[in-house]
Formats: C-alpha cells, sequence, structure tokens
C-alpha cells in the first residue's frame, strides 16, 4: 500500500453522525416547532463522548538524529488506527503498511536530513475518534562511504566491460548496498553484484553484453547506511552504451591474436608475450583503461641486481590488469614478436619508439574500447585472479 493508511468505517461514522444531527419530527404546530427548536439546542448543546483511543508514535515529538530506517513506528491503544500520514517537506506521504499487531511503519527508507510531520487517527469500539500529530528530522550523516565507480556518463564501452564500484569506507551492510544499486538494460539483461572484500563490488551480466545494449546504473544510496554511522553519498542515474563486439584470443603458443569483430575476424597480430619466469596471465581480461604512452619500470617485477631491471616508455599502452599487464607496443623486440616469449609478463605488439597510428599496436590501440575482451590461451602462468583489473568473467555466474 502506498502511502498514509486510511479505513472507510471513519468517513462512515461521520456521515452517521451528521445524518443524526439534522433530523426531527417537524409539524405545522407552533408547539411541535417549539419541542422541535428546543430539542435541536439540546442537542447542539451535547458534546461527542470522548475517545478512549490512545495513539503513541515513535520517534518522539522534536525528536533529531533519527535513522532511516526501523525507527517510525505508531501504534493504537484500547482501539484500532483509521489513518495515518508521514509526509515530508514535499507533502508527499512516505508508503507504510499496518503489521499483524495493528501498528504502522514505513515500508521503505526515509531520506537523510529531512523533517517529517506524522498525523493520526484512531477509532475506539463506540467509533470514537482521536488524533495526533507529531515531528521529527532525520539525522545528517557525518561519515559517508566514498562511493566511485569507473564509468563516464554516457560512455561507450566494449562487450565485456564491468562495472566496479568501489568505497573508500568499508562496507558491512552489502546486501543493503546492493539494493540501492540496480540496473535498467534496454534488452532486459540480468545484472549481478560481487563483492571483493569490503571496499569494492562489481557488476555483469552472466555472458558478454549484447553490442548496442543501452544501459542505466541507478544509484539510491544517500539514505542507505553502509556500515555503523556510515551513508552512502550517491543518488544519481549513470547512462552508458555497449558498443560493438571486439574479443581477440592471445595465443601464447603461436604468438599470434586474432581480433574478432562483430563474429568477424578483422585480423591476425603477432606479439611478445611472457617469458619463462615471468609467464603472462591465462584467462579473460578486459581492458580497464587506454593509457597512451605510459612509463613502466620493473620495480616490484624483477630483482635487484638481476641484471633484468628495465625502465622503458613505452606508446599504446591499454591496462589489461591491476598488477601491471599490458598490451602495449614494443619497439625493441623486433627479432622475438611473432616468434618467441620475451616479455615480463606484458603483450607486446610490433610499433615505433614513439608509436605510430600505422603499425599493429597504432591499429589495435585506435580499434579497441575500454570493456574489449582480451583472452590468453596456452601461457605456462596461472590464470588471472577475478579480482585483478575487470577479470570477473573466469568466476563462474554460479558463483558470482
Amino acid at each position: 500500500m502506498r502511502g498514509g493508511y486510511v479505513v472507510g468505517a471513519l468517513a462512515g461514522a461521520l456521515v452517521l453522525m451528521a445524518t443524526a444531527g439534522c433530523s426531527s419530527g417537524a409539524t405545522g404546530s407552533d408547539d411541535a416547532k417549539g419541542a422541535a427548536a428546543s430539542a435541536g439546542a439540546t442537542a447542539g448543546d451535547t458534546k461527542p463522548a470522548a475517545s478512549t483511543a490512545t495513539i503513541a508514535i515513535a520517534p518522539a515529538d522534536g525528536t533529531t538524529g533519527v535513522k532511516p530506517t526501523g525507527e517510525v513506528k505508531v501504534t493504537a491503544g484500547n482501539g484500532k488506527l483509521t489513518s495515518v500520514k508521514v509526509t515530508g517537506p514535499d507533502g508527499v506521504e512516505v508508503p507504510g503498511q499496518l503489521g499483524a499487531d495493528g501498528s504502522w511503519a514505513p515500508t521503505g527508507t526515509l531520506q537523510v536530513a529531512t523533517a517529517y510531520t506524522v498525523d493520526a487517527l484512531a477509532e475506539d469500539a463506540k467509533g470514537a475518534v482521536a488524533n495526533a500529530r507529531s515531528g521529527f528530522t532525520t539525522l545528517t550523516p557525518d561519515k559517508e562511504a566514498g562511493t566511485s565507480d569507473n564509468i563516464a556518463d554516457n560512455g561507450e564501452y566494449g562487450v565485456g566491460m564491468i562495472v566496479s564500484v568501489t568505497f573508500k569506507r568499508a562496507v558491512k551492510n552489502k546486501d543493503a548496498v546492493l539494493g540501492g544499486i540496480t540496473f535498467e538494460a534496454s534488452d532486459g539483461t540480468t545484472v549481478k553484484g560481487h563483492w571483493f572484500g569490503d571496499k569494492r563490488v562489481d557488476f555483469r551480466p552472466e555472458s558478454y553484453w549484447k553490442p548496442g545494449t543501452k544501459v542505466t546504473i541507478h544509484y539510491k544510496l544517500k539514505n542507505v547506511e553502509t556500515s555503523p554511522g556510515v551513508y552512502g553519498d550517491v543518488d544519481k542515474d549513470e547512462p552508458f552504451t555497449i558498443g560493438r563486439s571486439q574479443i581477440s584470443t592471445v595465443d601464447v603458443n603461436t604468438h599470434k591474436m586474432a581480433v574478432v569483430r562483430d563474429g568477424q575476424q578483422v585480423d591476425t597480430v603477432e606479439f611478445t608475450a611472457g617469458k619463462a619466469g615471468y609467464d603472462t596471465w591465462n584467462g579473460v581480461m578486459v581492458v580497464e583503461a587506454k593509457e597512451g604512452t605510459t612509463r613502466m619500470t620493473s620495480a616490484g617485477v624483477t630483482k635487484e641486481g638481476s641484471g633484468d631491471e628495465y625502465d622503458l616508455v613505452v606508446p599504446h599502452a591499454m591496462r589489461l590488469t591491476d598488477s601491471g599487464t599490458y598490451v602495449h607496443g614494443n619497439s625493441w623486440s623486433a627479432g622475438v614478436i611473432g616468434h618467441s616469449n620475451g616479455s615480463h609478463g606484458c603483450i607486446g605488439v610490433t610499433d615505433t619508439k614513439t608509436g605510430s597510428a600505422s603499425a599493429p599496436a597504432g591499429k589495435l590501440y585506435d580499434s579497441s574500447l575500454v570493456g574489449d575482451v582480451f583472452k590468453v590461451v596456452n601461457s605456462k602462468g596461472k590464470t588471472v585472479d577475478p579480482s585483478n583489473g575487470l577479470s570477473g568473467w573466469n568466476t563462474p555466474w554460479a558463483q558470482w
């Protein structure tokens, strides 16, 4: 039931009272008229019996700092509620309903930092009505979750795009947060969320998106308590579109990449992958950023003094993992590209030192979108962890 709770019996009672007050045995006799007048005066002087029903409204009148959920309740004693209306400054009624015990409570979440008014009516066994009015103000959050995601309004993404939502503060009420982030797809695609720890939740469909799908993320988190004393900070709609399909299969054995666009192979790209000890991850990885020209160093990759250190500026860099796996231009390995594996885990494609749009790496870069899929097969490396970049496609749907 949306809005306040009203029972028709109250309206009926008021109608009956009005009818009784207007009826009289009028005749042409002066005595009769006098008697009727006397009777009318007597009736008019009679006050309605006070209702024995009582109304209790929680929180108490004037309370501030009320949580948006779980604190508002209206109950009747020695009678039953016939109407409850809770309204904010805009006059819109808060949806609510009666419970099994006859009490009324909201069915939704109130807004934070908002003043509300409660008007309630109750009726006793004789139909006499009691009324009560109260007001309270919801809390103003002291702490916010710090919500962000990897989507730009009206952006275009590849079919493998995974929406990753992160929080600066750890989330305890995960189900409540999931309820405040919903997806609407033009083709009805179902989207589910999967938590990686307490500060990140990723969303994807069961299979890759269909090209041309229009998607809107509905964020309604401002009134959601994400953790004790911490509230969401986003209420907005965020639209994006899925572009054409481009899925590249990277075969480490053959050193060749098959680029398939909308179901048709459009290119074969030679590359070099990770050498022994630095094997490229197997599995599905997704372009999470197109970074252009990027500096790459061996810090955290090779041991100092090993003779295998590097410090390079590389063109046409597309990031595949948070740990540093890229598809990028390579101008220094002409002898191994297409023949053997010589990188430290990245996928190197022929390019010039500063990057050329006409080089294989430049063409691949320009044809790619964030959200495009690169599937690595036949590497001696392990399968990439689903939390490493946008690699959630490596988690089965039943476990997502």
